[in-house]
């Protein structure tokens, strides 16, 4: 065994530097207003110090491990490591600067090259490795095992048990693959920023409902330009200027801005990033013992292994690519009915769908959209979470956070007690990324050392909607509305999570669960009751009527056939490129390419997400070999939500309080399956997942 270093005495911190200091502010937020780019390399080189220091004082007490000296002071370290790293991972993400960005690149392999002498150090594992080999007869409680397997495998996985030779060369991947990742999720976000089409004439604003022009005047105010409108690349402008616009010329030029982020020559050229990725993590695997980095992925997963995966994607890939050919025939029969001689293209897929919807349902989104006002859907999430799980959110608008478009709330429990503090950061702007994301600047735990108090979590909830111009209103499609219930469902994961460690908390699930309690939330949106207290025009306040719901409702398997390929083609080629064994990485479009060509993808419907901006798989390591976990957690909150069916209400008590019990509170003090069936009394079954997409055979 490698000697271990002498343990360092903890460095005295500086208390010139606001993000050093003890945060005396409300709820102990960051102190946003003094938060300055050139002070978070002076705060990391104390924060890591005083880590090590700390790691070096767990590896080294000279007491033999227990579950108190050893897991429990583990977890307890590095909290001001990670009130730093909290605060500037979100500002990169949500409100970054060409300074910020410069801090990521030159912060990134440091903060990797910690992790990994965290991990790797011999000492500490010793200690660990001895507790988790007679773990059976320690007397620990479930929590306690739980979490001291957890960090077990968290320091296998990461190569503790390597020769020092391979230790030093996985330590040299990790710390490129954190500057590669880095660069590619800034390259998208430059070819993002970059973009905008300008629309000056009435032509080029042909067929543009109320809504789309609104937000894009908006957009064009927001960067100087007068007498326009601007399409951004940001979801919530691209995908109402593809369903509307009558230019057919525009929708290409947009479409292939959207789908060629990070393809093409210059510095943001994300595909020798993607390339180099692809081959260190391959790299990472076999040292690990894996042929490929999808088989190391998977094995810390509920799916376990490539197969099972690669089963759940098969299963329906077929039906809907079949579904999508219905779908293809009945655009072009509406273009040929509009007297239209084209050749149906990727760009045209969501215009002429739009006009085959209005026809079969009566229902287009300019219709739907008045009822969805971006205030309306807030509170219908709250008041959702408050009938569910007894929680009140209350805005504190004397509070403020990192950006003025961010709201601040206390949560509050039934009884009145503070359980969190919530961040809702809801518009698209240059500075941050593109999607959709939860994250915690604070996690919950209950293990701060003798006579510490709980900690309550920080959390936040970003998404990119298309602001409305001054004195209007955001109004949202429905998708938008479900992307906000999607969020606000991870959100709840990290606010009411219940648990004693940090490394057990929240959303620190296994990667194919994390998702279940985000989709599972979604299904209230569509609740008639929801819909009918909370869907109010804007204009007079009318309740959405019920004809509209309906239509809504009888809508909501059209275009399944190709929303499911493009999600599914984009899981096939992520488990594709991570599946790949050879050590020599191919040319990522190339591979892309045939790839899709392979499993039939048809071109016209395309895929989620190109990978020169699959951001899921190479923008960090979350979701590489794993972008079909929401599939996953599909088959899981399809079959959860009948809970709430089978009792007769979306809002059982008995239900709520078994789903807050089992899978919103108890983070990853469970096993995920065994979760799953405290709550719903049941392994699950696929066939509600396949119902909702449309995708059962007939007469199931």
């Amino acid at each position: 065994m490698a000697a271990s270093p002498t343990p360092r005495p903890t460095m005295p911190i500086a208390t010139s530097n606001p993000l050093l200091q003890t945060w005396n502010t409300s709820y102990g937020l960051p102190p946003f207003a003094d938060v300055k780019p050139e002070l978070f390399e002076p705060a990391f080189e104390a924060a890591l110090e005083e880590h090590r220091a700390e790691i070096d004082a767990i590896g080294c007490n000279p007491q033999p491990p227990h579950f108190d000296n050893t897991i429990a002071a583990l977890d307890r370290s590095g909290r001001l490591l990670d009130r730093i790293e909290g605060l500037f991972h979100n500002l990169t993400s949500s409100e970054t600067s060409p300074a910020l960005q410069a801090v990521q690149r030159r912060m990134a392999p440091l903060l990797a090259a910690h992790s990994s002498a965290i991990s790797m150090h011999a000492a500490l594992f010793e200690r660990i490795d001895a507790l988790f080999e007679e773990r059976a007869i320690l007397g620990l409680t479930p929590e306690q095992l739980r979490v001291l397997e957890r960090f077990h495998s968290d320091f296998v996985r990461a190569g503790a048990r390597l020769a020092p030779p391979q230790q030093k060369r996985y330590a040299q991947i990790m710390s490129r693959l954190a500057e590669l990742t880095t660069r590619f999720g800034q390259n998208v976000l430059a070819d993002e920023s970059a973009f905008q089409l300008v629309l000056r004439t009435p032509a080029d604003r042909a067929g543009l409902p109320d809504f789309v022009v609104a937000a894009a005047r908006q957009a064009a105010a927001e960067r100087g330009i007068a007498d326009a409108l601007v399409i951004t690349l940001s979801r919530s402008h691209i995908v109402p200027f593809l369903t509307f616009s009558e230019r057919r010329d525009l929708r290409e030029q947009a479409w292939r801005a959207w789908t060629a982020r990070g393809e093409h020559e210059g510095e943001h050229d994300n595909r020798t990033v993607a390339r180099e990725i692809l081959a260190l993590r391959n790299e990472q695997a076999r040292l690990q013992g894996f042929a490929s980095y999808a088989d190391y992925a998977l094995a810390d997963t509920m799916a376990g292994r490539h197969s099972n995966v690669a089963a759940l994607l098969t299963q329906v890939w077929e039906p809907a690519k079949a579904r999508a050919e219905e779908e293809r025939e009945a655009l072009e029969a509406m273009a040929l009915s509009r007297g239209e001689q084209i050749r149906l293209e990727a760009w045209d897929w969501r215009y002429y769908s739009e006009k085959v919807r209005q026809v079969r349902y009566d229902l287009d989104e300019a219709t739907v959209k008045p009822y969805f006002p971006l205030t309306r859907m807030v509170e219908a999430a709250f008041d959702c979470a408050e009938r569910l799980f007894g929680v009140r959110f209350v805005e504190q608008p004397a509070v403020k956070a990192y950006h003025p478009d961010v709201k601040v709330y206390e949560v509050r429990s039934a009884a009145g007690g503070l359980i969190g503090v919530f961040l809702h950061d809801n518009f698209a702007r240059a500075s941050k990324r593109s999607g959709a994301w939860m994250s915690s600047f604070r996690n919950q735990s209950r293990n701060g050392g003798k006579g510490a108090a709980a900690v309550t979590p920080v959390v936040v909830n970003n998404n990119n909607f298309a602001k409305g111009a001054p004195g209007e209103p955001t109004l949202l499609s429905f998708d938008d509305a479900t992307t906000l219930f999607h969020e606000f469902g991870h959100g709840l994961h990290g606010l009411l999570s219940n648990v004693t460690y940090e490394r057990l908390s929240g959303t620190s699930v296994l990667r194919d669960f994390v998702e279940l309690p985000s989709q599972l939330f979604e299904h209230w949106l569509s609740e008639p009751e929801v819909l009918k207290r909370h869907a109010r025009h804007y204009l007079t306040d009318e309740p959405i009527p019920d004809a509209l719901i309906k239509k809504l409702h009888d809508a909501r398997l059209f275009n399944q056939g190709y929303e499911t390929v493009r999600y599914t083609a984009s899981a096939l080629v992520d488990l594709a490129a991570h599946a790949l064994t050879s050590e020599h990485a191919p040319e990522v479009v190339d591979f892309e390419r045939a790839e899709l060509e392979r499993i039939g993808a048809p071109a016209v419907v395309g895929m989620n997400h190109r990978l020169t901006h699959f951001q899921h798989l190479f923008a960090g390591s979350g979701y590489a070999a794993q972008y079909y976990v929401y599939l996953w957690a599909e088959v899981l909150e399809a079959d959860g939500f009948d809970a709430f069916v089978e009792a007769g209400s979306a809002f059982d008590p008995a239900v709520a309080e078994r789903l807050r019990s089992f899978i919103y509170s108890s983070g990853n003090s469970l096993e995920p399956s065994e979760a799953y069936r405290s709550f719903r009394g049941r392994a699950p079954t696929a066939l509600p997942m396949l119902k909702q997409r449309g995708l059962a055979p007939q007469g199931l």
